[in-house]
């Protein structure tokens, strides 16, 4: 269908570190045409196949260290990676409540590596955010078998510096994902009247004790009051309930939306 020249043309933009999607853009030739050809190209010429891909930890390049930190955040809550033969996903989990976190989710994951596709797939109560290449793993260093709290979770030394860098972007991912802002109330006797009082509160719920204690010691760090609640005499909660403390959560984190 297509004659030897706009082909030509095709491999000289392909060998040029071109892509398939704009080279079938330029020649007004399907991608899936683009991509056979290239693939006919490397075998004739004796070319290994190399995934494309954008990871800073394996192709050393700057990125957006902001979004990461967010986003680091919200695969300590709620995420988890995929890595197998023929299947490798980073998963973040959103509730359908908060369709503007499924955005951000997706946001974050576009930041930190652009070139992955990601994708969505709505569940029972919530959406998975999606974005699919193995080198998710090499930004996500605690991935491992099994689930998180039955493992240590410790962050690497750039991980650190990066949180250390932003450290309400990884408090905003983990509220975000294993988190909430609630109201809550109590009743006081004022002049012999029973007066009802609300007040706001921040939670981290977690199971894993390495994780908890990255929240607490980065709520620490910008000054945030906190204290651990427990659950059968294990530590599962991160309340943060002083005025002072909530305020500074509102200014930098506020509700999920």
């Amino acid at each position: 269908m297509y004659d030897l020249d706009t082909r030509q043309r095709a491999l000289d933009l392909l060998r040029q570190g071109v892509t398939n999607r704009v080279v079938a853009q330029q020649l007004d030739v399907p991608r899936g045409t683009v991509g056979w050809w290239r693939h006919e190209d490397r075998k004739r010429r004796g070319e290994p196949f190399e995934r494309t891909h954008d990871c800073p930890r394996c192709a050393p390049r700057p990125f957006d260290r902001r979004a990461y930190a967010y986003l680091l955040g919200l695969y300590l809550g709620d995420g988890h990676i995929v890595s197998k033969t023929k299947q490798h996903h980073l998963s973040i989990y959103c509730g359908d409540a908060w369709p503007g976190l499924v955005d951000e989710a997706e946001e974050a994951m576009r930041k930190v590596m652009a070139t992955p596709s990601t994708g969505r797939r709505q569940k029972t109560g919530c959406v998975e955010v999606k974005s699919y290449t193995r080198h998710w793993t090499c930004l996500f260093p605690q991935h491992g078998p099994g689930r998180k709290h039955e493992r240590p979770i410790v962050l690497e030394p750039w991980q650190q510096e990066i949180v250390d860098t932003y450290p309400w972007e990884l408090i905003r991912g983990l509220i975000h994902s294993d988190g909430c802002r609630v109201t809550n109330w109590t009743t006081q006797f004022v002049g012999g009247q029973s007066k009802r009082y609300a007040y706001p509160r921040y939670f981290f719920t977690n199971k894993s004790e390495d994780i908890l204690k990255i929240c607490s010691d980065t709520l620490t760090a910008v000054g945030v009051e906190w204290k651990i609640t427990r659950k059968f005499g294990d530590p599962f909660n991160i309340s943060v309930a002083k005025r002072a403390s909530v305020a500074l959560m509102d200014t930098h984190i506020g509700p999920k939306y």
